[in-house]
């Protein structure tokens, strides 16, 4: 397997596989909603298509990235999501790094997110799907964010041995400047933020399913996925 390691800016439109990489905290908290029951979650472009989206689905949840913004159920935080019920529920996301990186390579053949909760489970379906390169978009600083590049070399190294071990992987992303900025703001007391966000986003290989994204209804969606092999370039609902 090829690997191919590019920030958002340089990602190839319609690569053959593509996993997007946001750790802190995009695909953290999506695996996490996931995990605790949500039935999809549905990429914005923009915090106005987020809330319209809610506002046209009653029972729909917005997360964004930042600072609380009024009509948003969260801020972005996996240890704050354990105050929400999801179970059942579609969540409409849209952040910075994350969603935009998905977006942009919207029509890869086969579309992972990843963070390190389920990094494991990312590099078994790399695995069984024998792609011949994969594209990782590492979202966080143009393709420069230790915490996101940390993860998909960890990806990546699983795929060519499953025994790889997480901790210098963990090490590089809780010394990057993403961790300190969630420290520091926690310290200062900031709203949207939580003093286990880092420790939660740290947990590796915690979460037994990949993340794929899919065009569906108009729009990008990503689901959790637990099955062996997903077939390139086929339909997303043959395989999600």
């Amino acid at each position: 397997m090829r690997t191919v390691f590019t920030g958002i800016p340089d990602a190839p439109a319609a690569p053959e596989v593509a996993v997007v990489v946001d750790v802190m905290r995009a695909f953290t908290v999506a695996a996490s909603a996931l995990r605790r029951g949500a039935e999809r979650i549905v990429f914005a472009g923009t915090r106005r298509e987020a809330l319209a989206l809610k506002a046209r689905n009653p029972g729909w949840l917005a997360f964004q990235d930042g600072a609380p913004v009024p009509g948003f159920d969260l801020a972005n935080s996996p240890a704050r999501l354990r105050s929400l019920d999801v179970r059942g529920r579609t969540i409409v996301q849209k952040t910075t790094a994350g969603t935009a990186g998905a977006l942009a390579v919207a029509d890869a053949g086969l579309l992972l997110c990843a963070s390190f909760p389920v990094a494991g489970a990312t590099a078994e379906v790399l695995r069984r799907a024998g792609a011949r390169t994969v594209t990782f978009v590492v979202t966080g600083d143009d393709g420069r964010a230790e915490e996101d590049l940390a993860c998909a070399e960890y990806i990546a190294a699983l795929v060519r041995a499953a025994d790889t071990a997480p901790g210098p992987y963990l090490e590089r992303a809780r010394r990057s400047a993403a961790a300190a900025e969630l420290a520091e703001a926690v310290r200062r007391g900031w709203t949207g933020v939580h003093p286990q966000d880092v420790e939660l986003c740290l947990e590796a290989d915690g979460v037994p399913f990949a993340m794929v994204a899919g065009r569906a209804d108009g729009h990008l969606e990503l689901r959790a996925f637990d099955q062996p092999v997903p077939r390139l370039n086929s339909p997303y609902d043959r395989w999600c």
